[in-house]
């Protein structure tokens, strides 16, 4: 198979789809892979290192999309990528369709198979290619959370650990998942007062046995929401529905009752967000303010970390890649229930529900395809 790898556009997107490493294990069985110059280059890898695990590298995103059987991107077609996806051709990447109507369509439009890192989910229910970068996304949302709490960036001003004699800040954490643990350990670890609210008694036992004593649990529920925003000084929204939009746990009219310089991160965002007043923004201007609250919405928080991020993402996915360049998406996706889950677009249909759902578009079975 011919695999391209374009470099990433997106705004201070840095991260990579494959690394050299990743690259030599696909040509040595046998694949061509070409890669965009510079693609590695933000995440300290650099051109002659691709050259020397046997890629072929080429000037523009253009070409690489037009030799490629399968595209490998991290982050979703921008608008100037659109055009260049072919019918047929394979993509396989971070897509979140159900958060953006107008990726959905022209994907539909362009005729591609598209297969979504975010929907790959194991038997058990796990999904294996986000949940490196929920790990990342949840980390860094208290490193910047506690950035956003400071005077000068409009925060309330406090030290997320406290000091001797001074009580720590409050980290509310909405979710006890990937994101949420991971953010549950960080906040811990740096000296917060910090409770984590889910839905699943389950794993808020097993969050109470294995978390610090400085973490406390809560069943979630509209109520205990509303009184525990009133007294949190940092609140992570991190809450996720596989393929769907994720659903609006902090409302508007809850920005009034909370104290003025409280920081909001939406680590969901990328799913449409889990609070109301979330919309994207950048690691360029990554901050606005509603009712004196600070929102922190940023849609590619890895990316700023680029080198942790593209080898956490990597690991995962190339196992995945090499499985789909040995056999095809159609063989790979019969023999692997993980991957058929991964399909959302299929040559101008949608085959994954919750985006077929989210913007009331006709929905056809996988199987169909697979046949």
């Amino acid at each position: 198979m011919i695999i391209g790898v374009p470099k990433e556009i997106k705004n201070n997107e840095n991260r990579v789809a494959l690394t050299p490493a990743g690259t030599q294990e696909l040509v040595k069985r046998g694949h061509t892979v070409y890669v965009q110059t510079t693609a590695g280059a933000g995440s300290g890898f650099q051109d002659d290192e691709y050259q020397k695990a046997g890629a072929t590298l080429l000037p523009s995103a253009a070409d690489v999309f037009a030799k490629a059987d399968m595209i490998m991107k991290v982050k979703e077609p921008v608008e100037q990528e659109y055009k260049l996806i072919r019918k047929d051709q394979l993509v396989f990447t971070y897509f979140h369709f159900a958060s953006y109507e107008p990726l959905a369509k022209a994907m539909l439009e362009s005729g591609a198979v598209c297969l979504a890192y975010e929907t790959v989910e194991r038997a058990d229910g796990s999904l294996p290619l986000l949940v490196p970068m929920s790990e990342v996304a949840g980390r860094m949302s208290i490193q910047e959370g506690a950035k956003y709490l400071e005077k000068p960036l409009k925060g309330r001003g406090i030290l997320l650990g406290g000091v001797p004699g001074v009580k720590p800040a409050k980290v509310l954490v909405l979710g006890g998942g990937v994101v949420g643990a991971n953010a549950a350990k960080i906040a811990a670890g740096m000296g917060a007062d910090v409770t984590i609210v889910d839905l699943n008694l389950n794993r808020l036992r097993y969050l109470d046995d294995v978390m610090p004593k400085n973490v406390h649990t809560l069943v979630s529920n509209e109520y205990t929401i509303r009184e525990q925003v009133k007294e949190s000084d940092l609140i992570i929204g991190g809450v996720l529905v596989p393929g769907a939009k994720a659903p609006k746990l902090i409302t508007r009219d809850m920005l009034k009752t909370m104290r003025p310089g409280t920081v909001l991160v939406d680590v969901a965002v990328d799913q449409g967000g889990c609070i109301e007043t979330c919309r994207p923004t950048t690691h360029e201007d990554p901050t606005f303010i509603i009712d004196d609250v600070v929102h922190y919405c940023v849609a590619n928080m890895p990316g700023a970390v680029p080198y942790t991020s593209t080898l956490a993402l990597t690991n995962a996915t190339l196992p995945y890649a090499i499985r789909l360049a040995n056999q095809g998406w159609k063989k790979a996706c019969q023999e692997s229930q993980e991957l058929r889950l991964g399909l959302n677009v299929i040559q101008g249909q949608v085959v994954y529900k919750a985006v077929a759902d989210a913007f009331n578009l006709p929905y056809t079975e996988v199987s169909k395809y697979l046949a």
